[in-house]
């Protein structure tokens, strides 16, 4: 039977990460209250409320698993870095640009420039699973 042991810097990552749950938590709290109309908001902040909380939870999940396969494609260095805090900093990014690009009272009904959050995010993810996907096939 083989055994997984992570990287420090994978349990490290892993520590931080799991404790965004938190966070997460506290989001699906905040939509509930939002979808019972306690929170006023247009049709548009509730769209990227709810985009938001849903990419927070499946990155962060996603961002998990991609620390066990980074260690074990034996990645380190720069790439073990990218591949490692890649998935997990999208997470945060994408989320935070969907949060932060639809906030304002009124009739907020289209993205502040916060939205570069969401497109910086989205590279990290783009980086984070390429430089791993490589990583992977290379260690085969």
């Amino acid at each position: 039977m083989h055994t997984l042991a992570l990287t420090a810097a994978s349990r490290d990552i892993a520590g931080v990460t799991l404790l965004t749950i938190v966070g997460i938590e506290f989001g699906g709290w905040f939509m509930t209250r939002i979808v019972r109309g306690a929170v006023p908001m247009t049709d548009f902040q509730k769209a990227f409320a709810r985009a938001g909380h849903a990419h927070a939870g499946v990155l962060v999940t996603l961002g998990l698993v991609t620390l066990i396969l980074a260690d074990a494609a034996g990645l380190d260095g720069l790439w073990g870095w990218v591949a490692r805090l890649g998935v997990p900093a999208s997470a945060a990014l994408i989320s935070a640009g969907f949060f932060f690009s639809s906030m304002g009272s009124g009739e907020v009904t289209k993205p502040n420039r916060l939205i570069w959050l969401v497109w910086l995010g989205m590279l990290a993810l783009g980086l984070g699973v390429v430089t791993l996907g490589v990583g992977l096939l290379a260690a085969s």
